[in-house]
């Protein structure tokens, strides 16, 4: 009983000497930092506001982009412009109350590019999707665009219920495409 005793008292002791983190105290008039996002994304991707311009070790603006840097393409690229129809087969299975998503990829995978969502919509439904919907403000809003649809029975963006429905372009699209039609054709 001793031995456990004495354990304890060490265990109690030592334990705030073992903490090897800095740790600060909270400051709720502290404004936080934006993180450091350049070990993420791709070559390309916009630098954050707060670094300021590149100054001359960094790599070269994308192709097609002006000179004046990522953020400068991102926020002056034009919406890709059209329409969601749902193809007449699936008519009868849309769930009530759905919510549209219109999601906009930079190739088949990753971050969704932009995101617009439209609640409770009419098809077929006029879309603009563009810098202004963007996900993640660093991330470039330039091609080619995959776009995609979904009417999601819940609302959520992140589940995929049976019952939701989807579909995509047939082909990418750049800033600026109008007329770009997404059919929604595939129950899941």
């Amino acid at each position: 009983m001793r031995a456990l005793v004495s354990a304890l008292l060490l265990v109690l002791v030592a334990s705030p000497l073992a903490c090897d983190r800095k740790v600060e105290r909270f400051d709720p008039n502290e404004k936080p930092s934006p993180p450091d996002l350049a070990r993420i994304f791709p070559p390309g991707a916009e630098r954050s506001e707060m670094a300021g311009p590149p100054t001359g070790g960094g790599p070269p603006p994308a192709p097609g982009m002006p000179q004046g840097g990522a953020e400068e393409a991102a926020s002056s690229a034009e919406p890709v412009r059209g329409r969601v129809v749902l193809d007449p087969s699936l008519a009868g299975r849309v769930p009530p109350h759905a919510t549209l998503f219109v999601i906009a990829r930079r190739g088949n995978g990753g971050p969704p590019l932009a995101v617009k969502r439209v609640p409770d919509p009419t098809l077929p439904y006029e879309f603009e999707i563009g810098p202004d919907d963007r996900m993640i403000r660093q991330m470039p809003f330039v091609g080619p665009i995959q776009l995609s649809a979904r009417l999601d029975a819940d609302g959520n963006a992140t589940t995929r219920s049976a019952g939701d429905l989807q579909g995509s372009a047939r082909s990418a699209a750049n800033p600026g495409d109008s007329n770009v039609e997404i059919v929604i054709d595939q129950a899941l």
